[in-house]
């Protein structure tokens, strides 16, 4: 997506679109490494605000930090992420920008599987998130421009209630995993 001008415009647009009118002004924006850190660069500039970015773990170096970026400028951020499946990634940046002192007002991304212990999670963690779009809808536009068909959808809606265990589902108990049959 970064790599189109007209894309990456219309996300970024989205975004603040979305922050604005959903959480208000922030003091400023939080991008989620590594997939968040762009988009959320493009939305702080647009927003005339500064960007710190949550690295998946402290650095090994140096001061250890886990958060980069100026906290001194206020508390309360937006949190700027690609992709949301389990949540897990997105809610550690939450808890790491709270551990600092952070007011999470809440966390936008471009796409979200919907997963139900994404939502339990985010529940749980008092995070609003507001994701551009959704498995629901990348299906339907795929049935829309005949990218898949009818029958493609029960398997693939399959899929979304439980990822983990859909292969063994799909093939039969008695099928051997992928990884054993590569070997």
């Amino acid at each position: 997506m970064l790599s189109y001008p007209a894309i990456r415009t219309y996300i970024r647009q989205q975004f603040v679109h979305v922050i604005n009118s959903e959480f208000g002004r922030p003091d400023m924006i939080a991008g989620v490494a590594t997939g968040g850190i762009p988009h959320g660069a493009l939305v702080a500039h647009d927003l005339g605000l500064p960007l710190v970015y949550v690295r998946s773990s402290s650095k090994d170096h140096g001061m250890g930090n886990r958060v980069e970026g100026d906290l001194s400028v206020g508390r309360s951020v937006v949190v700027v992420e690609d992709l949301v499946s389990t949540g897990g990634s997105s809610l550690s940046a939450v808890e790491a920008l709270r551990d600092a002192g952070c007011e999470v007002k809440g966390m936008v991304s471009i796409f979200t599987y919907g997963f139900e212990q994404a939502r339990l999670a985010f529940d749980a963690a008092k995070v609003r998130l507001i994701a551009l779009t959704n498995y629901s809808i990348l299906l339907d536009q795929a049935l829309r421009s005949n990218y898949i068909s009818e029958k493609d959808l029960l398997p693939l809606n399959e899929w979304r209630q439980d990822p983990a265990n859909w292969n063994k589902t799909a093939l039969g108990a008695d099928a051997p995993n992928s990884a054993a049959s590569s070997t």
